[in-house]
């Protein structure tokens, strides 16, 4: 039997997962590790936390799939995105906190940029939209804050990269400065048609064209054999051989190797991707062009992502304590049969797709004397329904195409009342598969093919089985007012911050 170790490093937790050939979940390791709040809208993590807990939790996972570390084929790395490390080339220590995707500190510069009209010339290149979410003005933000980190990285000291660099990094020993086309192009840094770390785009940020040696590290395809951990760290030199941004592993781990084909992750966020091959379609939609995991030839997708899905069940959890767990908020929610016309738009940290509103804050509007914690916890899984219903309209207009059904996964999708809200939504079958670990699934596949456990996508998509299905009930003349109302509640949200 042979195995491949998976390392799924998300937002709130680092976890680990053993697959076998049969792609089979062996174990899993998981461990949440702390977030820090500076100041308002600023998030960070302590990137020494990150390694650690991740490092535990790969050890922690062999342990306990009883795998010898001599039996894996290879290391797969999946990662949240956007997330901006930099650190010390020589002695491996970070220059300043992990910038996470969700902080909103340099929104005030992303506004500059727009103003300068800079918008079309960096979507035509990265596909993206000027928004704090991606890397290129957290990146900035430290070089220009961090006491000499601006002059030490264009002396080559200094090492950025995204999550997945960082864990090669130290997974290695330092010997593997790498990404992939995936988190690559989501650093706003990278020509996604070219394929390379661009200048004039470091130029459009104030980074000096010579960081692209000095600074960005090396981007290699989604599999292959980049190099081997440390022997000491987990016993045995194991050759790292995939990496893909957890969103782009998700598509691949859900088998959507097709042009047409979507999934939807919902995770701390909602992220919803749509197979589009060898095209870079442009979004006239606020949507995302982006690249995918792919083996060979450059792969595509179209991409909404929204900032706050799980988030805000755990915000009833931890801010409200209205439910213990997580898991929780189901049963809570169906003990009323609607949210009595209670809409929350859980955004924290502004909007994402298809809006980009940085400065749209989280609201809860129509209550009334009889709304109960019942109501707001249906609100709260309807408010990630919605979001996530807004994105795949704007990519069905995008693409010029009709979606037929709707794959899914991440924790949230094991809520069945969500999921049936979500297809009398889109009035379209939603798809659970039996295997919810699809992001690091997505990466044990990549891995295991640059190291011959499968043989091709085909071997991996016979590993992809149906749980559940669910079937739109819900009237679709129905359908429109409820996402109607949704907008009306949404718009109270908008600019709330500016």
């Amino acid at each position: 039997m042979k195995y491949v170790l998976a390392l799924d490093q998300g937002t709130t937790s680092s976890r680990a997962l053993v697959f076998d050939e049969r792609g089979r979940v062996r174990s899993v390791a998981q461990k949440e590790f702390a977030q820090i709040y500076p100041q308002p809208g600023w998030v960070e993590h302590d990137p020494e936390e990150i390694w650690r807990t991740q490092l535990a939790c790969a050890r922690q996972a062999l342990d306990s799939a009883r795998v010898s570390p001599d039996a894996v084929s290879g290391i797969g790395i999946t990662n949240q995105r956007e997330t901006a490390i930099v650190w010390d080339r020589a002695t491996g220590i970070p220059v300043y906190n992990a910038i996470v995707w969700q902080d909103r500190r340099t929104a005030g510069e992303c506004e500059n940029l727009d103003a300068a009209g800079l918008a079309g010339r960096l979507r035509a290149k990265t596909g993206l939209v000027i928004d704090p979410y991606f890397s290129a003005t957290k990146l900035a933000w430290i070089l220009r804050h961090v006491p000499g980190a601006g002059p030490r990285a264009q002396r080559g000291e200094l090492a950025f990269g995204t999550v997945d660099t960082w864990l090669a990094w130290k997974l290695s020993g330092g010997a593997l400065h790498v990404t992939d086309p995936s988190n690559a192009s989501r650093t706003q840094l990278y020509d996604i048609h070219a394929g390379r770390w661009d200048e004039e785009l470091l130029a459009l940020f104030g980074l000096p064209a010579a960081l692209r040696e000095a600074l960005l590290p090396e981007v290699r395809s989604s599999s292959e054999i980049y190099g081997h951990s440390a022997p000491d760290l987990l016993g045995a030199a194991i050759p790292i051989a995939g990496i893909a941004g957890d969103q782009q592993a998700a598509l691949f781990g859900q088998a959507c190797h097709s042009p047409g084909m979507a999934k939807s992750t919902y995770g701390t966020g909602c992220f919803v991707l749509l197979n589009t091959g060898e095209r870079a379609v442009a979004s006239r939609e606020g949507l995302l062009t982006t690249a995918a995991a792919g083996i060979g030839r450059r792969q595509y997708a179209l991409e909404g992502s929204v900032f706050v899905a799980g988030a805000a069940v755990q915000w009833l959890r931890d801010g409200l304590r209205v439910i213990r767990k997580s898991r929780d908020v189901e049963k809570l929610a169906a003990s009323v049969p609607d949210a009595a016309g209670v809409y929350f738009v859980p955004a924290f940290t502004g909007l994402g797709a298809p809006h980009w509103d940085p400065y749209a804050r989280g609201t809860i509007v129509g209550l009334t004397r009889g709304s109960s914690a019942a109501h707001l916890a249906r609100a709260a899984l309807e408010a990630i329904a919605f979001q996530c219903a807004e994105v795949l309209v704007s990519m069905q207009r995008d693409a010029g195409l009709s979606l037929t059904e709707l794959r899914v996964d991440g924790g949230a999708s094991a809520n069945d009342l969500l999921m049936q809200f979500q297809a009398d939504l889109l009035g379209v079958p939603v798809v659970r598969p039996r295997i919810l670990e699809t992001t690091a699934a997505g990466a044990a596949y990549l891995a295991g093919l640059a190291t011959g456990v499968w043989k091709d996508v085909g071997a991996i998509a016979a590993h992809w089985k149906e749980a559940a299905r669910f079937e739109p009930v819900m009237p679709r003349e129905a359908a429109a007012a409820r996402l109607a109302e949704w907008s009306r509640a949404l718009e109270r949200s908008r600019g709330w911050a500016a």
